[in-house]
């Protein structure tokens, strides 16, 4: 599964995006939008004007958000156990 999370530094709800993500074994890719132009312009075509924003392959929102987090942990988990 494929996740981005766009952050921004001095970010509570980013830093509390990518611990839970980390404590649930969920791989993903950080992108700095304070530094990359094209990732603000990506976020704010979405219509986000916050960060962080997590973006998977089926869904994608803004903020510190444990119930998305908690469902793609689960949907990955479930996913290697099918494959095994």
């Amino acid at each position: 599964m494929d996740i981005t999370v766009y952050s921004k530094p001095l970010c509570v709800q980013c830093d509390a995006t990518k611990r839970a993500l980390n404590k649930a074994g969920v791989a993903y890719d950080v992108v700095d939008i304070t530094e990359d132009a094209d990732a603000l312009a990506k976020v704010k075509s979405l219509g986000y004007v916050q960060a962080p924003v997590v973006i998977t392959a089926e869904d994608h929102w803004s903020g510190f958000r444990p119930d998305k987090i908690k469902a793609i942990a689960g949907a990955g988990a479930q996913r290697r156990a099918t494959a095994i």
